[in-house]
């Protein structure tokens, strides 16, 4: 089963949820889920699996950082506060390190203002099973803005990425911004602040951004269209496909209506136009010689892997 043919039929089976449940406000398809319980709250959880996500022999205060982070950055593609965390560990059998996990945990939660309140810890038995860590993340929505979706982009609305793309994983040693992100809390905030609703819609990039604005473009009802000229690299003269492509860059892709400032005040970070939301469907991108090329399967899809063309 492909990750993206499970997600398609999650979705559907899901889409009844708001009316049989008042307090569901937002359902599966977006960064976070969103329920009523006085005030709305965000709901998310991810996973991270050793061999997966990362390398054997990755630091350990590192594993558990991602682990944080990966769900922290989903609170701020929502344009949210984090407020607590709670996390599940199947460790594996004997495994020596529990503690000195946890501890890193509990620790990079705090450093994001989201305290491991809870959480479940099992081990498995069976042979070369993996770590794999379970965070919970709940959330408090943008007090004016209110929660921003994947659902709101607009044909003329301009398309927008933090920072730069590409290049998160290092091959060589494991290593690389993959693991030392910082969530976009901060420039999340300043969006919502700054633009209210002119921010149409949200998301972070972490199975690559060909991949991830064709799911943004598909929940809005829209076709997104970048620019390979306009991306910006974390690593100069990467090839676009490695840009578009590579993933786990955990910067946030925006749409957004009018003018955007170039940069966050409070951390530098910029905010670059790098497309067009346009009339149709699917995500595409124009490179340099004009030829277009259809990218929203490009990226990661859990069942298949990385696609590259």
């Amino acid at each position: 089963m492909r990750e993206s043919e499970l997600l398609k039929h999650i979705y559907g089976r899901s889409a009844k949820l708001l009316s049989q449940f008042s307090q569901v406000l937002v359902g599966p398809g977006h960064d976070c889920a969103v329920v009523a319980s006085g005030s709305p709250v965000l709901l998310k959880i991810d996973q991270l699996v050793a061999g997966r996500h990362y390398r054997d022999g990755t630091p350990l205060d590192l594993v558990a950082r991602k682990a944080i982070a990966r769900a922290v950055s989903d609170i701020a593609a929502s344009g949210g506060t984090p407020l607590a965390a709670l996390a599940g560990a199947t460790l594996p059998d004997a495994y020596p390190n529990a503690n000195e996990l946890f501890d890193a945990m509990a620790r990079w939660a705090e450093h994001f203002g989201c305290p491991l309140v809870g959480g479940d810890i099992a081990t498995s038995s069976a042979p070369g099973s993996p770590l794999v860590l379970s965070v919970s993340i709940i959330g408090s929505p943008h007090a004016s803005r209110g929660p921003v979706l994947r659902s709101g982009a607009q044909p003329g609305d301009g398309v927008f990425v933090t920072g730069a793309v590409g290049g998160s994983f290092d091959p060589t040693t494991g290593l690389g911004p993959h693991l030392t992100f910082e969530p976009r809390l901060v420039e999340a905030k300043f969006l919502c602040d700054t633009l209210g609703p002119r921010l149409r819609a949200m998301m972070d990039v972490s199975d690559g951004l060909g991949r991830d604005a064709g799911r943004l473009a598909s929940m809005s009802g829209v076709a997104i269209e970048l620019k390979e000229s306009a991306l910006p690299l974390r690593t100069p003269g990467l090839p676009w496909r490695a840009a578009v492509g590579d993933g786990e860059d955990y910067e946030l892709l925006f749409a957004a209506a009018g003018e955007v400032p170039p940069r966050c005040p409070a951390t530098g970070t910029p905010l670059t136009r790098i497309g067009t939301v346009k009339a149709g469907s699917g995500a595409s991108i124009v490179l340099r010689d004009g030829t277009r090329v259809d990218v929203s399967a490009l990226g990661w899809d859990h069942g298949m892997g990385a696609q590259t063309a």
